[in-house]
């Protein structure tokens, strides 16, 4: 009889490198095996492990490789294997399951979202308990605190074990006080004072702003980017040679107190002697020097440096030459110093952009994005080309994002592809206006609009003013690719209902309606022309009280209709880097609108904008705005006064109330006055735009101060800049998940008042408007 037959049991232990006890085994063929203490774990997943099936020949390698197969599981803490009558038992003893994780003392770091975190490090209710993974949560924890500033912060962990081979899972959590940097010093400096170099940090210590801006925090990484523009601060005054030899952050025994070293060299101030240009030269010269901002006799500068390679890049780029690079290479005299320059130029191979892959985009369709690529397919890459396209993109304000990317096309050499990767967002918006004043009371105005109808770039609006004075109820839609080279075509139907009475002053009330249609046609990449037809039907209705004016229009009567046929012409000229917000750029407007003879109205008004933008710092935009509007008739009739031009508001000129500023006419029943508008205005507007303090992303939230300067005139008066109303104030831009909205804190600066109550500006110092978003 064999060996085998005659044991009762060899039990295998799987100790240290996977090996087995002294004890071995002959080979057997395998009648049976039986599996043991499972509790959760299928049979079936045993056997799928086991490298042995029954009928196949049981040895002592096939018992080492069934161990390390069923340790490598992760179901097991211990596994034994048996042999009995030829019937291979395997005996294991599964790990603990876990049951229940929670947190207590856990502040900032609510704790759904924390047990979000552990699932995705492997620790989960569930899951098989591995003590690893618990001591990688923990340090994970306490790496979190560390970011939050939070440096005394203790994370302990109790396993308790539960009926059934299972776990539960506590961490008790002590955040402690957040780590505060109580000072910031540098050592080495000689040129700058040590308050002008801190001021190149992000780190700071506490002041009234940090508790938004966090700035008071310890961050490796914060530390690592202030040291950076440090570097570049002295690198862009003429320190080729600057160097941070060392920093130190130490915290005090109670982990309440931070304190940074920060040990420099400046070394010399260098200045540039010399600059070339070589290389592979595919552009003149000439014009590659006027690309380089970087001048002899000056001192170093290495963003001038930086500029100018890429701006020579950028140039190649233009093209087709998407893998250009421009090295400046220094030739460094360290006695006299002095550097000079050598812009070293290798265009590489000329490419074309092969495809355009368009992804993202879920509801809007494919060519409302390829309309708008001034990049085609099989041309010659084009940087610029790539750039407006991109511009033209963000425009649309379709995408919160726009993402482009030019890959080289695997195996060649000359082909890139384009990938457009856009995130969508909402487009339809409710947009509500309100407004509080002594006369008109609460006004009340809602906007409907879709700009991109059914995803095809059709815009859609509907607006509702439910004001006590204006009523406006109006449709439009609007097809900006009417024609497949971006000819527009929108239509307009609309009622506008005036009630003055509700002013307490015997005035009029105007009901009109109408429809237009209007195209628009691009004449080139800025440029634009408009025309459009609107027929109007307005009725006037006065009563014994109206102002004198205004029954002569109406020829002594208590009502009069009038209709229109109205000839709208425009141009526009937009060089704006973005529509919602701009930070560079010009956008110019000229409107005429013309009452046709043969019709009750016979008129004209034309107005001109004149909008720019320059980007003073990475931070702040100036914002210089000018508007000027005239109005006359032409025919037997004075110019309509329902047709005047209006100013004042949170849109003109901030601090005074909507339509306040201008001409007043008395009102003889209430002894106030009211205004009535006039045929020629003119607005000014300065403006700073900045983001708020330790806020990071700009593009939705924005403040700004303002001076602001307008006034309207009536036809028998001449424009007089001593008529000009001025405000000043601090404004607050903000998109919002729910749309747009504007909040002013503004101050009239010189209201006019009079003894005879003809000239009585109304003001408001908080005016608002504000949207919501679906």
């Amino acid at each position: 009889m064999k060996l085998s037959h005659m044991l009762r049991y060899i039990p295998l232990f799987f100790l240290g490198m996977y090996a087995l006890s002294a004890m071995a085994i002959e080979p057997f063929v395998v009648k049976d095996i039986r599996v043991e203490g499972i509790q959760r774990t299928e049979a079936g997943a045993v056997f799928n492990y086991l490298p042995v099936k029954v009928g196949d020949t049981m040895d002592d390698e096939k018992a080492t490789q069934a161990i390390k197969a069923l340790y490598g599981s992760g179901f097991f803490k211990d596994v034994r294997i048996e042999v009995e009558n030829d019937v291979l038992i395997v005996l294991v003893q599964e790990r603990a399951a876990i049951a229940q994780i929670t947190f207590s003392g856990n502040k900032s770091f609510p704790s759904d979202k924390m047990k979000e975190g552990m699932k995705q490090i492997g620790l989960s209710e569930g899951l098989i308990f591995d003590k690893s993974m618990l001591d990688r949560a923990e340090q994970e924890i306490k790496r979190q605190y560390l970011s939050q500033g939070k440096y005394a912060a203790t994370v302990k962990t109790v396993v308790s074990p539960l009926e059934r081979n299972r776990v539960a899972i506590a961490f008790q959590i002590e955040e402690g006080a957040v780590s505060k940097i109580r000072s910031i010093n540098i050592v080495g400096n000689q040129a700058f004072e040590s308050k002008e170099l801190l001021e190149q940090f992000k780190l700071t210590t506490p002041d009234w702003m940090t508790w938004w801006s966090k700035n008071d925090q310890y961050s490796k990484q914060k530390l690592t980017a202030d040291l950076e523009s440090l570097r570049s601060f002295y690198m862009n005054q003429g320190y080729l040679e600057f160097n941070v030899d060392s920093t130190q952050v130490s915290i005090t025994p109670d982990k309440r107190d931070i304190y940074i070293t920060v040990n420099i060299t400046e070394g010399e101030k260098y200045t540039v002697t010399d600059v070339k240009v070589a290389g592979e030269m595919l552009l003149p010269e000439d014009e590659a020097r006027k690309l380089i901002s970087v001048q002899t006799g000056e001192y170093f500068n290495r963003q001038k440096v930086t500029e100018s390679s890429k701006a020579i890049g950028d140039r190649l780029g233009n093209d087709g030459y998407a893998f250009a690079n421009v090295n400046a290479v220094p030739e460094v005299d360290k006695d006299k110093h002095t550097v000079g320059f050598t812009f070293f130029i290798d265009p590489g191979r000329r490419v074309y952009v092969r495809r355009i892959n368009i992804t993202g985009n879920t509801r809007t369709r494919d060519e409302v994005l390829r309309r708008e690529m001034r990049q085609l397919e099989s041309a010659w890459y084009g940087a610029d080309k790539i750039n407006r396209s991109k511009q033209r993109l963000e425009r649309l304000q379709f995408f919160s994002d726009v993402n482009v990317e030019t890959p080289a096309v695997p195996g060649t050499a000359d082909q890139v592809d384009l990938n457009l990767n856009v995130t969508e967002k909402s487009t339809g918006s409710i947009m509500f206006g309100a407004g509080l004043s002594s006369a008109e009371g609460v006004v009340l105005g809602v906007t409907v609009n879709q700009n991109n109808f059914l995803g095809t770039g059709n815009r859609v609006s509907a607006q509702i003013n439910t004001g006590r004075v204006n009523t406006v109820y109006s449709l439009s839609y609007t097809d900006p690719y009417f024609t497949p080279d971006g000819i527009s075509r929108g239509f307009d139907v609309y009622r506008r209902d005036v009630d003055t009475s509700y002013l307490g002053t015997g005035t009029y009330k105007t009901s009109s309606y109408g429809t237009g249609v209007k195209f628009g046609m691009p004449i080139n990449e800025r440029d634009s022309l408009s025309a459009g037809l609107t027929f109007d039907y307005t009725q006037v209705n006065l009563d014994a009280t109206s102002p004198g004016q205004y029954l002569l229009y109406c020829s002594g009567q208590l009502n009069c209709e009038n209709t229109s046929l109205a000839l709208n012409l425009g141009w526009a000229h937009d060089t704006r880097d973005n529509v919602l917000f701009p930070n560079n750029g010009v956008l110019q407007r000229a409107n005429i609108e013309i009452g046709l003879p043969g019709f009750d109205l016979e008129y004209y008004k034309a107005e001109y904008k004149h909008s720019w933008y320059k980007a003073l710092s990475k931070n702040f935009t100036l914002m210089l705005n000018g508007e000027a509007g005239y109005g006359a008739s032409y025919g037997s009739k004075d110019f309509p006064f329902f047709k005047n031009f209006y100013i004042g508001g949170v849109n003109s000129v901030r601090g005074f109330e909507t339509s306040a500023i201008g001409p007043r006419q008395p009102n003889t029943t209430t002894g106030t006055t009211f205004a009535t508008g006039g045929t020629k205005r003119l607005l000014g507007n300065a403006e700073i735009y900045f983001p708020i303090p330790g806020m990071k992303d700009a593009k939705q939230l924005r403040l700004s101060t303002f001076i602001d300067a307008g006034s309207v005139y009536a036809a028998d008066q001449d424009i007089s800049l001593s008529d000009l109303r001025f405000s000043t104030g601090l404004g607050v831009s903000w998109y919002s998940p729910f749309g747009p909205i504007k909040l002013v804190l503004a101050k009239a600066l010189n209201p006019k008042k009079s003894a005879d109550g003809l000239v009585d500006d109304r003001t408001q110092l908080l005016q608002f408007q504000l949207g919501s978003q679906f």
